[in-house]
This record gives C-alpha cells, sequence and structure tokens, in this order.
C-alpha cells in the first residue's frame, strides 16, 4: 500500500474559489430569511411550513457535524464498522419520533420539549430539562463541533485551531441569529447535499487506491467487519448496543430540542412524519461515508498510526483528515473543506437556535409573559452569543474524557439520558405518573450521572489509577452504555414509586398527552404557548406512503446487521 507523509494541503485558487461560493451561498440564504421573520413563531419555527424533506435533510445534517466526520473514521481505524450501530439505531429512533412523539408534540402545540413537560408533569420538570439541555448542549455539542473543526482544518490547511473556531462561530452566528429557524433549515438542505457529495467522493477514491471491498478486507483485521461484539466488550458490547444505547437514542432523537425543534416546523403531520423516515435513510449512509473511511486510512497510512500492544490503533482521530490530504486533488480538498465547514455549520446553527428558543420561551417568557414579538427575537439573538462563549471556554477540556471523540460525546449524553427518556416514554405510556414522580426522577438521575462523569475526570487525570483497589473502581470501569441502562431502570423505579405514593394527577389536564387520554381535549390554560395554531392531520394518502417507507427503512436496518454480524 502507499505510504504518505502528507500533513497538510495548500489550497489552490479553485480550492478558495469552491469554499468562497460555499459561503456566498449559506450568507444569501441567510440574508432572505431574516427579512422575512418578524414573530417569535417565524423565528423559532420557521412559520410552521416546512417541507418533510428540508425537514430530514435538517435533522440529518443537525445531527452530523465535523466530530462525525473526525469521531466515526477515528472510532472506524481504532476498532472498525461497530461503531456504526450508534448511525443504524438512530434510523429506529427516527421512526418512534415520527410515529409514537410526533402526533402528541404536534397536537398539544408546543414550541419546546420543556413545555411538553410542564404540560405532562408540572412547572419543575420543564426548568430541570431546559437547564439540562443548555448545559448539555455546551459539554456535547457547540465545544464539541468547534473543536472537531479547529483540530480538522488544522491538520488539513494549517490553520491555528483558535483562529479557526472564532472564525467558524462568527460565520455561523451571522445566519442563525439573522434568520432564525427558516435560515438554519434552509442553508441546512444546502449543507446536506454538499456533506454527503463530498463524503462520498473521498470514500469512492479511497476504495479504488486500496482496491475495493476485497483488498480492504485482505488488509485490515477481520473482526473490523464485525459489528456484534460480546458483552464483555468494553466499548461495544452488544448487551450495551441493543439495551443501552437506545435510551440515549430515545433522549436525543425523541425528547431533545435541538432534533424535535425541526419536526415541529413542519405544514402538517404527515409531513413531520416524513421528514423522520427521510432522515431515517440518510441515517444509513454514515457507517459508508464516515466510518468505512477509517478502515481505509488504517490500510492505506498505517505506518501513519501508532498501535497499542494489543495491536488497536491508538491515534484514530488522525484517519480522515490524512485522507483528505492524501488522496483529494486541487478542487476536490475545496469541496472537502466546504463539506466539513457544512457538517460544523449546519449542526452549530441547530444548536445555536435551540438554545436561544429554550432561553427565550422557558425562562424569559415565563418572567416576562407580556413581552412584544420582537423582544422575544431580541432576546433569542442575544443567547446564541452567551452560548458560543460558554463553548468556547469548555474545548480545552474534552480529551480529559476520551482520545476518541465520538466515544466522549456518546458517553457524556449517557449521563444526561436516562432519567429524562424515562420520563417521556413512561409519561406518555402511564397516566398515573405525576410531577413529583417526575422530578424526583430527574434529580436522581442527575445524581447519578454527575457522580459517574465526576469520578471518570477523576480518574482520566490521576492516568486511571484514582479508584485502584476500592469498590468504586467497578462503576468507573463499567460501560457506559451498561451504566445507562442501571440509570435508566433506577430513575424508572423512583418515577413509579414515588407517583403511586403521592396523589394522582388531574384527568383533565393530561388530556391529549398520553396513548390513553389522547382523544380527550386539550387543556390550554395552564401553559400558553405564543400561538395557537394546530397542525392538519396526516391525509391518508401520507400515512399509507409513510407507513411503506417505514417498513422499507426497519427491513434495511436488519438486513445490514445481519450482513455485519
Amino acid at each position: 500500500m502507499t505510504a504518505a507523509h502528507v500533513t497538510h494541503k495548500v489550497l489552490s485558487s479553485l480550492d478558495i474559489a469552491i469554499i468562497a461560493a460555499y459561503f456566498v451561498v449559506i450568507f444569501a440564504i441567510g440574508i432572505y430569511y431574516s427579512r422575512r421573520g418578524r414573530t417569535s413563531t417565524d423565528y423559532f419555527l420557521a412559520s410552521r411550513n416546512v417541507g418533510w424533506f428540508a425537514i430530514g435533510a435538517s435533522l440529518f445534517v443537525s445531527n452530523i457535524s465535523t466530530e462525525h466526520f473526525i469521531g466515526l473514521a477515528g472510532s472506524g481505524a481504532s476498532s472498525g464498522l461497530a461503531v456504526g450501530h450508534f448511525e443504524w439505531l438512530a434510523c429506529l429512533m427516527l421512526l418512534i419520533l415520527g410515529w409514537v412523539f410526533v402526533p402528541f408534540y404536534l397536537r398539544s402545540n408546543v414550541f419546546t420539549m420543556p413545555e411538553f413537560l410542564e404540560r405532562r408533569f408540572n412547572r419543575s420538570c420543564a426548568v430541570y430539562l431546559a437547564a439540562i439541555s443548555i448545559i448539555a448542549y455546551v459539554f456535547t455539542k457547540i465545544s464539541v463541533h468547534l473543536y472537531a473543526a479547529a483540530v480538522v482544518l488544522e491538520r488539513v490547511v494549517g490553520w491555528s485551531p483558535l483562529t479557526a473556531a472564532v472564525i467558524l462561530v462568527i460565520a455561523t452566528g451571522v445566519y442563525t441569529v439573522a434568520g432564525g429557524l427558516a435560515a438554519v433549515i434552509y442553508t441546512d438542505l444546502v449543507q446536506t447535499l454538499i456533506l454527503i457529495a463530498g463524503a462520498v467522493i473521498l470514500t469512492l477514491l479511497g476504495l479504488h487506491e486500496v482496491g475495493g471491498f476485497t483488498g480492504l478486507r485482505a488488509v485490515v483485521p477481520a473482526s473490523y467487519f464485525h459489528m456484534i461484539k460480546p458483552a464483555t466488550d468494553g466499548e461495544f458490547p452488544w448487551t450495551g448496543i441493543f439495551f443501552g444505547a437506545p435510551i440515549l437514542g430515545i433522549w436525543y432523537w425523541c425528547t431533545d430540542q435541538v432534533i424535535v425543534q425541526r419536526v415541529l416546523s413542519a405544514k402538517d403531520e404527515g409531513h413531520a412524519k416524513a421528514g423522520t423516515v427521510f432522515a431515517g435513510f440518510l441515517k444509513l449512509l454514515p457507517v459508508f461515508i464516515l466510518v468505512l473511511p477509517g478502515l481505509i486510512a488504517v490500510a492505506l497510512y498505517r505506518d501513519l498510526f501508532k498501535f497499542g500492544p494489543d495491536g488497536q490503533v491508538l491515534n484514530g482521530d488522525i484517519a480522515y483528515p490524512t485522507m483528505i490530504v492524501n488522496l483529494l486533488p486541487k478542487g476536490l480538498v475545496g469541496l472537502m473543506i466546504a463539506a466539513l465547514l457544512a457538517a460544523l455549520m449546519g449542526a452549530m446553527s441547530s444548536v445555536f437556535n435551540s438554545a436561544s428558543t429554550l432561553v427565550t420561551l422557558d425562562f424569559y417568557k415565563k418572567l416576562q409573559p407580556q413581552a412584544s414579538e420582537a423582544k422575544l427575537v431580541r432576546i433569542g439573538r442575544l443567547a446564541t452569543g452567551v452560548m458560543v462563549l460558554l463553548g468556547l471556554l469548555w474545548v480545552p477540556f474534552i480529551h480529559l474524557i476520551s482520545s476518541q471523540l465520538y466515544i466522549y460525546l456518546q458517553s457524556v449524553q449517557a449521563y444526561i439520558s436516562p432519567p429524562i427518556a424515562a420520563c417521556f416514554v413512561l409519561g406518555i405510556l402511564w397516566p398515573r405518573l405525576n410531577g413529583t414522580g417526575a422530578i424526583s426522577s430527574l434529580l436522581t438521575g442527575f445524581a447519578l450521572g454527575a457522580l459517574r462523569f465526576v469520578m471518570e475526570l477523576k480518574d482520566r487525570a490521576a492516568g486511571g489509577h484514582y479508584f485502584s483497589g476500592t469498590a468504586s473502581r467497578f462503576i468507573v470501569d463499567m460501560n457506559f452504555l451498561h451504566y445507562a441502562m442501571v440509570m435508566f431502570i433506577v430513575c424508572s423505579a423512583v418515577l413509579i414509586v414515588v407517583s403511586l405514593m403521592t396523589a394522582a394527577p388531574e384527568r383533565a389536564k393530561l388530556a391529549g398527552l398520553t396513548f390513553a387520554t389522547v382523544s380527550e381535549r386539550l387543556e390550554l390554560t395552564a401553559v400558553q404557548s405564543p400561538s395557537h395554531y394546530r397542525p392538519a392531520a396526516e391525509s391518508r394518502g401520507e400515512h399509507r406512503v409513510n407507513i411503506v417507507l417505514s417498513l422499507l427503512l426497519l427491513s434495511t436496518v436488519v438486513a445490514l446487521w445481519i450482513y455485519f454480524r
């Protein structure tokens, strides 16, 4: 195989022109929508008039950021295709979002997920979810997006990480602040096309260079192509993947503001569902266009990787940048940089807009219920700047958690998601559960998650020996997906037990918020939304198409798991 020692690319005039054209298109969309959005509905939910294709593309690019390019390829280089489980599980989680949660969210006319939790349980639960979501955006979204982008741009074109981060924040902030969710969603459309085009081209070039799948299989370990790992596997045990990862998935895909806000902008229920199904098909791709390049990089440029005593790659995060600088000719480098920028700016703008929505509607509007629409939009824009600053401050600490960026992201989410998933899932299934049980469950989960997070930080800082010889070692060494399972069970038990020990909620306040009360008339007096919009129901034709495509997506995921078992 070809050995490569190229570490940076000097951008040609063609590359620079392609990157400049990308920025022109993105800013043009942002400016166009900045002139249209005037009310909070326009700014935060894109006037609730978005079609399925744009929703699906926005869901995809809101999720896929630069850390996926770095982290998925890095994990692919280190352990093979197994990290792709998270991508294919996401297909199923998107189906759950569309078929289970979307009808409740749209019928309740909420703008935010904390608002839904307030209607189902109480204000305390809404405050907790809004606060923990904003904290999670700092720890697992904004900071990781910026870090990954800075790393890849430094490795590919030699830009200063800090300079790159600042420029990208400013560029993303300009069109996000100006145009709101409409600008974010329609720039996401363009960014999805660029992102997929760039990643597909690089993967095909890599496969050609390595001699196709046959050549790749001959060079990398056979275990790299088996996705079902033993229950004792340190990173991707099958027990954790199929029982723990769905807990993270339900939290992220079905209850997180960044994701659900795209669906809430749909013109009707049919388009909302179709958008989730389309996003599910798009989520089939990352295993082949982001994880697979990690395997190709190890096959082509083995001399650039460091290996541990057990043969595992230690610096897998260099895989994707190495592919870019050594395989792409002039012009395509510019396209790939544009794809990376699209991934970063799409995901980061989504976080900015959703964070500002939470701050504005779940905190500011509660304190100032008479605030004008213009005031709400101004507060939302101000919130964006604060989130960016907090994200920048956290970047230097990320590598204390894990050398594999994507695993860090998933592990931190594992400490946040179980109690939230428990409250949303059990909350719509069982009307007997009440606000006292829900807030008790959320706080219990917070304590358990914080305990594990602090213990892991201490142990990493001490070189992995801080808890040696103590009973606490078991907690630190437990796979993060297994820990998520334990947290979910404990939080569910607390929710049920405390609810049964306290008064049942009033039936009238649960109308439209649980399966048992789904057909009852929704009470709107307790929590007022900024508008009284009611989305149209799914038509029969839309319903049939959505069922067929959902079954096709489900069967495709199952077939892929069987093939790569």
